[in-house]
């Protein structure tokens, strides 16, 4: 951050930095007592309100949670959707927004006001659902996937930044021989690492943190989606969240704090990876093409 040289400017800097610090506080404060209570004794969540330094520190609602195929086998179908998913996702948007991107295309108007009209009228929870039932998708982990592939918004987006290419370098490889498609392949793509990055991390913790569409469409409890178990959980649904014959005494408070620590933080490890492009691919498909 800059810092400002006159006496205004410096009231202005500790007034800046006092309110960043306490909306950072207000963010960071109750994720630490989430992490803390998932770490505490049930008397403990019981008689302390708040707190994030417990004064028993227990893993017994992370050996309970590891203990269980329920837990693991949702974190494996929400990790199956979420790179899945994400994957399908950028390849359809990308090779849509390059398309899109072309004016030389016929039809590439109506085709974008096609993609404008499905961002203000969009079909309703019934008529999706019927949609969905009829391609046989129910109980599907595409059922997961195909409703949320594309995000309109986000395609606008990308057709922006890839209207910024240069056409020289375009116009170079045909004249060497190149195709369209190994013009996207070989240029447009390696030039758009940023905006990749960017909806990657986009698409990644959309479909993580996906679950309404799990509430719809899943029944079978073998292919819920770790935010669906988790909103089970949260609550009191008719949850059987362990085994029968398992030998660990089921917590109570902890065990939700625990699975919500779970769920957040293999979504927390992507952003550092991506982090260096985020800002940029930002900026990038912000740009008036």
């Amino acid at each position: 951050m800059k810092q400002h040289n006159t006496p205004m400017g410096r009231v202005f800097d500790v007034f800046n930095y006092i309110f960043l610090g306490i909306i950072g506080l207000a963010m960071v404060l109750p994720f630490m007592y989430v992490i803390a209570g998932s770490l505490a004794t049930e008397a403990e969540l019981a008689a302390r309100p708040f707190f994030i330094l417990p004064e028993t520190i227990t893993f017994a609602a992370y050996e309970y949670i590891f203990s269980t195929t329920t837990f693991l086998r949702s974190i494996g179908v929400s990790i199956l959707v979420t790179v899945g998913g994400t994957i399908t996702s950028l390849a359809l948007t990308l090779t849509m927004g390059y398309a899109l991107s072309k004016t030389r295309i016929i039809g590439h108007t109506v085709m974008i006001y096609l993609v404008i009209f499905t961002i203000i009228f969009q079909g309703g929870m019934v008529p999706t659902y019927l949609l969905i039932r009829d391609l046989g998708l129910l109980d599907s982990l595409w059922a997961l996937i195909l409703p949320i592939a594309m995000n309109p918004m986000w395609l606008i987006i990308v057709i922006s930044f890839f209207r910024t290419l240069p056409v020289e370098l375009e116009e170079s490889a045909k004249l060497d021989g190149a195709t369209d498609m190994g013009v996207f392949l070989k240029i447009a793509l390696p030039l758009s690492k940023p905006i990749i990055a960017t909806f990657t991390l986009f698409y990644a913790v959309q479909y993580w943190g996906d679950y309404f569409n799990a509430l719809l469409y899943i029944t079978d409890n073998a292919k819920y989606p770790v935010m669906l178990l988790l909103q089970n959980i949260m609550t009191m649904a008719d949850v059987r969240f362990g085994e029968v014959d398992q030998l660990v005494e089921q917590p109570d408070q902890s065990l939700t704090l625990a699975v919500i620590v779970v769920a957040t933080i293999p979504i927390m490890f992507v952003y550092p990876f991506l982090q260096k492009y985020f800002a940029k691919g930002m900026l990038l498909g912000s740009v008036k093409g």
